[in-house]
């Protein structure tokens, strides 16, 4: 994926393609990376941290960069947690289900969330405000059950209360 005796080999020319298709942003840490052993990881968080998520175009353009056929990049994809290949919403609900909250019916909660957004987990809402993630524990167990929203964290919660939170939320984003 060089120039070679001033000319343009394939993979460039996907390059300037796909540059028209939105890769602006990120078409600089391709070429930071070019040719270097290890680099798929970076160009995975570099395309997640550009788009927000790793879009299937993306990973083709890296395919190209990396000499790793598409297959084995979302074997990656997919073993690492940090990585996504859906949009999130624009508010990330984190529900915990440690043991505290457990104990405390954090499974109420997740049902009260489920049910308001029409989603389970690690799904996101079809107008795009809300993405529901369950996470082992976020360290506020005193005030179980807790989740957060973004980065804001609320504890000692009810199934009424948590209706409350989200159509405040729907409010503040619609």
């Amino acid at each position: 994926m060089s120039i070679r005796g001033g000319q343009m080999l394939q993979g460039e020319q996907i390059k300037l393609e796909q540059n028209n298709q939105g890769f602006s942003g990120f078409k600089i840490d391709l070429w930071k990376y070019q040719g270097e052993m290890g680099a798929l990881i970076p160009l995975l968080q570099s395309a997640q941290e550009t788009y927000g998520y790793i879009p299937e175009s993306a990973i083709d353009y890296i395919s190209e960069i990396v000499e790793i056929p598409s297959a084995d990049i979302y074997g990656v994809i997919t073993f690492y947690s940090q990585f996504r290949l859906k949009p999130m919403g624009k508010n990330l609900i984190k529900v915990c289900d440690g043991t505290a909250c457990h104990v405390n019916a954090s499974t109420e909660i997740i049902k009260t969330i489920e049910n308001e957004l029409q989603i389970g987990n690690d799904e996101t809402t079809e107008d795009g405000l809300f993405t529901l993630q369950k996470v082992a524990c976020l360290g506020c167990c005193s005030l179980s059950p807790v989740i957060m929203i973004n980065d804001e964290t609320f504890g000692r919660l009810t199934p009424k209360k948590v209706q409350q939170l989200l159509n405040e939320y729907r409010g503040k984003t619609e």
